[in-house]
Parts: structure tokens; sequence; C-alpha cells
């Protein structure tokens, strides 16, 4: 990518302009609810929010489409994508209202703007995550969409002097039938311009919808195969150094010294700096970069390094949970039905930190100038990540340009609440006084060994069953460290100790148990965490749907009929139950050394189950043939891409089921490459049904449902196949 071509799509603003038909016509589309900003602005008028399109001085619109001369529509989408389909999905939206040709439709991604893209549900802020992109978009996009198809239709009904409710549009063609008068969307562009932007528009009936529900190829498909999309590191810019960090060995040490004396006279290094949290080598390439490091020598202090390790931590994890935490959920009296209960059964559960693991490690891009900082790269929490910035630089937010490029998978990983490898970029171009661009480039074992990570977790569950076999009372204790606690999230989300994202997925279980208590140990620790894919419910969820199943064992109960029962006042966790099962023909016989197991979890406002087939192999091992996934996520936007996430979010949970595991030893994590943090392979990818639920209601996040569901559904296969109960991941059968 050139130079120039970066400055373009950098400096770009997407604002409310009246162009000549020759270079097209960006509609920014100002809808009642659709700004955090609708109340600020003047009252309606000539040039003001009510009425007429204005000079981009006095309006500041959500501008979410452009109208090219070439008749292509692009439309700017504000959230990141990072393979889960975004891009697809929210300009599926737009082309349907607009009823738009899906061969026209372009895609760009929205500059960095709170004003203009906020993220709906975060308030004025820009990000992308918790699955909240379509759910918090499909209404925003189908009303930009809709809205300048009005305009389009007027600009046509004023030029051929016709009524505009006689006019149609299809494929991106407006047509008259009475006159056979018809124009392409770019020969309407110009006069559109003029019109008012409505305030009220209609959106389609969903039994009119033709784009919605359909498949559509992927936006992003063509430019990741033939290699044209841009990624971070296909940023070029003239005169730039590659810059790769030496991070402290463990958490919390310091640099004491370092010797830098061999990495200069290494070829192609220009710079060795200290930046908070490491060493930083400045070199023309990556690979002079890398030798570079690799010659730097660092005395570390370590005299304030955390120096445990899993082994400690988990001794420490299971005192905690012998004791009442910080209570999230009381339903009833647990005490009095535990001390009548005729039967009690007790489980713990054992979770260990979880790495993110994306395919594309850390890395970002950032220019110093002398009117702000230039950033490229896959920003997931766009305004939280221009706040930082521009504190450590001292300057606006404004002032720092993000733009935001394609990720290769995040899973959380790259919203990281510290704005953590972001700053690092920008630390070492500050170093440097701005003389050169810096590209921060993250090695695996960077990406391993100096990240965030899902918290260690330990849980313990004991339930009471009644004469005919119903859990009558629940106790569930969590212990693992808060996601929240420092960030500018705790307010809203950590209540009398208790941090939401921890408990997520036990605290609003769907089992009707009469008597439930579910409390919260949020243990301190140096060690950094964050969300990693689907949250509090990547432990909760096999906790609870592996317990229920022994409650089932224990009660004499098929395991399909026992949440059958207990499910009764949740007819969406029943209607994806039910159908997953009816599916996988749950009932039929296995044979010997095999088994079946389910689950059900909702995550994200959206509802999953899936069912397992597993086989034992003579040493113990198994391997996972068969998974049956149903969905209800609300209505199918791109049923395609829910089919492609329900898969992928379920292979991104197999890992972690069957090998996935950060352990650490004496402060430091022992893992550092794919060779000994196992992801799945492609040989272990089991066979895959996905069947999604019709509904009528909004859309939901289909980015993380998957995730939870495959463990516990795969640990309670292995028990019908070999009868041992397994508590811990990944799993493990005994010999």
């Amino acid at each position: 990518m050139s130079q120039k071509k970066i400055e373009n799509v950098s400096r770009r603003e997407f604002l409310v302009k009246t162009m000549s038909v020759g270079a097209g016509l960006t509609l920014g589309v100002y809808l009642p609810g659709c700004s955090r900003e609708e109340d600020t602005r003047p009252e309606a008028g000539p040039g003001k929010a009510g009425g007429e399109v204005v000079a981009e001085s006095e309006f500041e619109p959500n501008a979410f489409i452009r109208i090219n001369s070439d008749n292509s529509v692009t439309v700017i989408i504000k959230h990141l994508e990072m393979g889960q389909g975004t891009h697809t999905g929210l300009a599926t939206l737009v082309a349907e209202e607009l009823d738009a040709a899906w061969s026209q439709i372009r895609v760009e991604a929205a500059p960095a703007n709170p004003i203009l893209y906020n993220n709906l549900f975060w308030g004025p802020m820009q990000g992308t995550g918790g699955s909240t992109a379509m759910a918090n978009s499909f209404e925003q996009m189908r009303k930009a969409g809709a809205a300048a198809r009005h305009m389009l239709v007027a600009a046509a009904a004023k030029k051929w002097d016709v009524a505009a409710d006689e006019i149609v549009v299809r494929d991106g063609v407006i047509h008259h039938q009475a006159s056979n008068k018809q124009a392409r969307f770019a020969e309407m562009a110009e006069l559109a311009a003029q019109q008012p932007i409505p305030q009220d528009v209609f959106l389609k009936d969903p039994q009119d919808f033709r784009l919605i529900g359909q498949h559509a190829p992927r936006k992003d498909s063509a430019n990741k195969v033939n290699g044209t999309a841009i990624f971070t590191q296909d940023i070029k810019l003239p005169g730039m150094l590659t810059a790769l960090v030496s991070h402290t060995p463990r958490f919390g040490a310091r640099v004491k010294s370092f010797d830098a004396s061999k990495v200069k006279a290494v070829k192609g290094v220009s710079d060795v700096i200290e930046i908070p949290g490491g060493v930083a080598v400045l070199a023309k390439d990556y690979w002079s970069a890398k030798k570079g490091r690799d010659a730097l020598r660092i005395d570390w202090d370590n005299s304030n390094a955390f120096k445990q390790g899993s082994d400690e931590l988990l001794a420490k994890y299971k005192t905690l949970a012998d004791k009442p935490g910080s209570v999230a959920r009381s339903d009833g009296d647990t005490k009095n039905a535990f001390q009548s209960a005729k039967q009690t059964i007790q489980a713990a559960f054992e979770f260990p930190f979880l790495a993110h693991a994306a395919m594309e490690p850390m890395n970002c891009v950032v220019q110093l100038n002398p009117d702000g900082c230039e950033l490229w790269y896959g920003a997931q929490t766009n305004t939280m990540d221009q706040i930082a910035v521009a504190k450590l630089l001292g300057l606006k937010p404004e002032q720092v340009k993000i733009n935001m490029l394609y990720a290769g998978g995040s899973f959380g990983r790259r919203a990281n609440p510290a704005s953590d490898y972001v700053l690092e970029a920008v630390s070492i171009a500050k170093a440097i006084n701005g003389v050169a661009p810096v590209k921060l480039v993250w090695t695996r074992e960077d990406d391993m060994q100096a990240g965030y990570y899902r918290p260690m977790y330990y849980h313990q569950l004991k339930a009471a069953l009644n004469d005919d076999g119903y859990p009558v009372a629940w106790q569930h204790r969590i212990v693992g460290q808060s996601i929240l606690a420092g960030t500018a999230f705790e307010s809203m989300l950590v209540k009398d100790g208790v941090d939401q994202t921890s408990v997520e997925g036990a605290s609003n279980i769907p089992y009707a148990i009469p008597n439930l208590q579910v409390e919260l140990h949020s243990p301190v620790l140096p060690v950094p965490v964050q969300w990693w894919r689907s949250v509090g419910s990547s432990h909760t969820a096999f906790a609870v749907e592996t317990f229920i199943d022994e409650l089932a064992v224990a009660a004499g109960r098929d395991p399909l009929e026992f949440r059958r029962a207990l499910l009764k006042g949740h007819p969406r966790h029943l209607g994806v139950m039910e159908l997953a099962a009816a599916k996988a023909g749950w009932g039929s016989p296995m044979a010997t050394g095999r088994g079946r197991g389910i689950a059900v979890h909702e995550s994200f406002n959206s509802y999953v189950a899936q069912v397992v087939e597993v086989t034992l192999h003579d040493n113990k091992s198994f391997s996972v043939d068969r998974v049956v996934i149903a969905v209800d996520c609300g209505i199918a936007v791109n049923p395609d891409v829910i089919r492609a996430q329900m898969e992928g979010g379920m292979g991104y949970g197999l890992a972690a089921a069957l090998s996935s595991k950060i352990t650490l030893i004496d402060g430091g994590v022992a893992q550092s490459n794919f060779h000994d943090y196992t992801v799945l392979r492609i040989d272990q990818m089991p066979a895959v049904e996905v069947h999604i639920v019709k509904s009528e209601q909004p859309p939901s996040g289909v980015g993380e449902p998957a995730t939870p569901v495959i463990a516990p559904a795969v640990a309670n296969a292995l028990y019908q196949a070999s009868g041992q109960r397994l508590y811990a991941l990944p799993l493990q059968l005994s010999a």
C-alpha cells in the first residue's frame, strides 16, 4: 500500500457533503435514537440537524453510506472485522433497506469517532466485543439504508415529476413503471443530497426481506484469499522502524540494567531503549530487530516479582472455596434446604489460565507528527485506545487518528482495558521523539508469555435432591481473579464485591431450583487477566452443565429428560435443546466404547445446545467424532456466517477442552508457542452440523456463544462412554 493511499484512507472524514455526481454522494444519516449526542444538537431548521444537508462544519452525522460515481455503495463499518463476519453482516442490513444489489456493496472501516460510530450498548464509546456488533447495529444500519433510499426516491420523484410512492427500487435501480423511467443510484446522487434528511423512516417487514436471512458471499473473503486485505503487518511507511520488546520474564519484575553493546553490533539495528515493562530494540526490519533482541542482555530486578506457580495458586483457591464469598445470587433458604436433604452431591472443578492465541499476534504501527498521532492496527476498543494514547502523549483524543484494519483473530485479546500493546508501541515512538514511524511486532512467544490471560478458576458446587430426584438446593462458589477490577468498567459491572463477568452463566442459570446461592471470591494477583472468548461462561457453563448431568445420573434420569423438567419456564433453552437432541438422534443406541453427551447454555442473549459423540481408544485416549449444534440467535441475518461462527466457536472451545493450558511456574509462563500450548488441529475437528432456530426476535451475538457449550457436552459424553466423571479442563481420562 502506497503512502499516498494510506494518507487518503486515514484522513478521510465521513461527514455530510453535497458533491457533484462525478465525485459521488456521502449520505450522512442522522437518525433519532442512533446518536448519543442527539440531545445536544441545535434546534432543527435550515442548515440544522432537522432539515437540510449542510456543510460539514455545521453538522456531524452518523455517516454510514457513500454512493460512488461508479454506482457502488460503500458501507462504513464501525466494528472491527476480526474473522467473525461483521463486514458482511452489517453491510447486509444497509443493502436490505437501501434495496441495493449485493454485488454493488463495498465496505470500509470507520475511523475512530465515538460520536459518529459509538457502540450503542456501551454509551459514547466505539468498540467491538461482547458479541454486540449485530445486536447494537441492527436497527441503526437498517435506518441508515432506509433513509438513503428515501432521499434517492425523493430525488427521482422530483426529477421525473411523479409521486414518490409510484417509484420502486430494486437491486440498485430506481424505476417508475408508468413512465418507464429508471436510474442508477449514482445518477440521482447530486439531487438526492439536496433532499431533506428524513426524521422517521419505515423499515421493511421481515416477510419482505430479500437479503437478510439469505446466503450472501462474505465481503472480506476475496481480499483475504488473494492477499490484498490489509493487516497491520502489511503497513509500510517511509523510514519505518520495526520494534521488538524483551518483556519481563516474571509478572512484576523490573529492568535493573541492560547491556546493549552486542545488540548495536547487529546490522540494521538503530536503537535500544528502555520502556515500561521491558527493553525495545528498533531496527530497519523484523529479522534485524529479532537478532538484536536475541543479543540483548538484561539484569532483572525480581524483588517485587510474582514467584508463585499454578499449583500453589490452586491450593489457595481451594482454601478460599471453603469459606463464604460475596453473594452474587441468593434465592430461598439454602442452609435449611441442605440440612433437611436426604441426598447431597458435591463436586469441585478446576480451570487453568488460558491464552487467547489469535493467529495474528499483537502488533501496531505508530506515526507521531506535529499535529498528533496516527495509528494503524486491528483496533477493537477504538475509543479506549484513543483516550489512553492521548493521555500518554498529552494530546486531545481527537488528535489521535486510528485506522482500523483487519485483525487476524482476537478472542478478546485486542480489547485490552489497559491498551497494553498499543501504548507499548506509542511509548517506543515517543522515546525516539517520533523521528520515524514505528511498527511494533510481537512474536508468538511474546503473545504467549507477555500477554493477558483468561483467569484461572476453581468452582465448588453442592446440590440437594428431593424424593423425586430433582434439585431443591444449589450452592455454587467460584474463586478467580476479577477481570474488571481496576478498569473503567469496574464501577458499572462490579457490585458488592461481585464481578459480573466472573459469575455470568452461574448466577443466571435457568434451571428451576427453589433454593440457590452463588458466591464469589476474587483474589488479587499480579497476573494480568482479561476477557477470553465467552468470558465468564467459558468456565461457568462447564461447571453447571456437567454438574446437572451428574445430578441426573444420581436421580436415575436421562440427562435430556432431567433438563427438560427443569427448563419449563425457559422456552428458548428448551427449543435449542430439543432441536439438537432430535437432530442428533438422542436416545438411539451407541456401540461399546462410544458415548453421547448434551449441554445447553445462554450467553450474550443467544441460546446454544450441543450434542456430542465420542469414541474411546485402547490407550485411554478419545476422539470427538460428531457435534450437533442448535442455536437461537434471533433473526438470522447471514445464516452462513452464523454457521461459521458456531463451528469456529465450538472448535475454539474444544481446544480448551482437549489440551490448551497456561501453566505458571515460579511467576512465569511455562508455555511459549503452539508446540506446548496446543490448539485444535485439523485432524481433531469433528463432523459438525449446525441448525438455526427460525426466530423473529432481534438478532443477538454468535461470535462467542458456541464456545462454552462444547466442553461440558464432551465431558458428559465421556462419562457415558467410560463411566469417568471429569472435573478439570483440559479433559484427561485416567488409566
